[in-house]
């Protein structure tokens, strides 16, 4: 793993990604232009800066891999489901991701398309990442025999509640972007491209620290205050692109591609107000002030789960969340990429029980978005030990699941899922 203070060959360092939007920090290529390329009295600049203001950073779109992937997490995220309309052919869905792909390309960089009717709404791209994925429809559609066989809903768990209306989609457009009014205007822009091909499905908004928000090098919060995502195969480190793009471990289901797991995760805020900080924190098995593990000091320590305490029991338990997530097989390994939800509450009873998914003061809870080469051999084996034995099942209730193959990006001129039709 690399050292806080080490930046990888990227433009990656433990320090900035961990901050999930800090203004400045680099991606995979944040885009952002120089102040030496833009001259030290280029008005754009201030003097506490060495790069443009945080509304004219700009993502790459066109590439190998889609952005939205490997890209330092912005501070909002809409995640859409799109059912494509019964007549769909190959043919219609080919025109519909080269509009897509048109249109994301122009707003990425700032730039508004043809049919923007509030152009100057373009003008701060904010670091906006559109990601493609398809569903398995989508797949069969393109190419049947291209279509991966993970490419199906997950096997059912004993904890999930799911809601039809949180399910599978035909397509999935990622949008994230750390300004929400620049977010809102491309998803709008997006939306009225697909209006004669497909229906939205679901809308899931999430959201991180905004931009400045947090000290660079912290973990986000989730909203149950945890600190969330400390162990991921990071863009950089050794791990990261066997994990996501299967080199060198798996076998991609086309080069360049991955897939995405969603699953929408109710969190009972009522419950877990019920619960004190030791008993919190046994069931996390790291300290919720600053993510230490239990055995450790600092967050990024490794957890000792042999270590015992005065009366003989395991310092991190065997049902806590940090023992139950980790295994000893290097395969079972995903990249993360989380956002929070907390919705309006307009049928509140003020208290929700165990279990309950609705009736709180809040509803509230994580869009886990995991990316790896192969679901099946990758997310399932770590989401069935949770399943079994998982302290934090307590609090929280899956409500949605959906599983999209993100196909590779495209160059200039291209579209998205160019590769699958040829």
């Amino acid at each position: 793993m690399a050292a806080d203070h080490d930046p990888s060959p990227t433009g990656w360092s433990r320090r900035s990604l961990l901050a999930g939007a800090v203004a400045g920090a680099g991606a995979t290529g944040i885009g952002a232009v120089s102040a030496a390329a833009l001259g030290a009295t280029d008005p754009r600049l201030s003097a506490a800066q060495d790069g443009p203001r945080p509304g004219l950073r700009t993502e790459p779109f066109h590439g190998a891999r889609q952005a939205g992937v490997a890209t330092l997490p912005q501070a909002f995220s809409a995640f859409i489901g799109l059912d494509l309309n019964a007549s769909a052919t190959r043919e219609s869905l080919r025109r519909l991701l080269r509009i897509l792909t048109d249109d994301a390309a122009a707003l990425t960089q700032g730039e508004a398309p043809l049919n923007d009717q509030e152009p100057w709404l373009a003008r701060n791209p904010s670091r906006l990442t559109v990601t493609v994925g398809f569903g398995p429809r989508a797949v069969r559609l393109v190419d049947r025999s291209r279509a991966p066989r993970w490419l199906r809903p997950l096997p059912a768990f004993g904890i999930d509640r799911l809601q039809e209306k949180w399910g599978q989609a035909d397509l999935l457009l990622q949008l994230c972007c750390d300004d929400k009014l620049t977010l809102a205007h491309a998803q709008r822009v997006l939306l009225k491209d697909v209006r004669s091909f497909a229906a939205v499905r679901w809308v899931q908004d999430g959201f991180r620290n905004t931009v400045g928000a947090t000290e660079d090098g912290q973990t986000m919060r989730n909203l149950f205050g945890q600190v969330d995502g400390t162990v991921n195969p990071y863009p950089g480190e050794a791990d990261h692109d066997r994990v996501v793009y299967g080199q060198g471990g798996f076998t991609p289901w086309v080069q360049d591609g991955t897939s995405v797991v969603i699953r929408r995760i109710h969190m009972n805020l009522d419950t877990w107000d019920e619960a004190d900080t030791p008993a919190r924190e046994d069931a996390v098995g790291r300290k919720l002030s600053d993510g230490a593990p239990l055995t450790g000091r600092q967050e990024h320590d490794e957890p000792d789960f042999a270590a015992k305490g005065p009366l003989g029991f395991p310092v991190i338990s065997s049902y806590s969340h940090v023992r139950r997530s980790r295994s000893d097989n290097p395969d079972e390994k995903i990249f993360r990429r989380v956002y929070n939800y907390d919705l309006a509450v307009s049928d509140a009873s003020g208290r929700s029980r165990s279990g309950d998914v609705g009736g709180g003061v809040s509803n509230t809870g994580l869009i886990f978005a995991s990316y790896q080469s192969d679901p099946e051999k990758q997310f399932v084996p770590i989401q069935k030990r949770l399943d079994e034995l998982d302290m934090l099942n307590t609090w929280t209730v899956p409500i949605g699941s959906a599983v999209f193959a993100i196909p590779p990006g495209c160059r200039p001129g291209g579209f998205i899922g160019d590769a699958l039709f040829t």
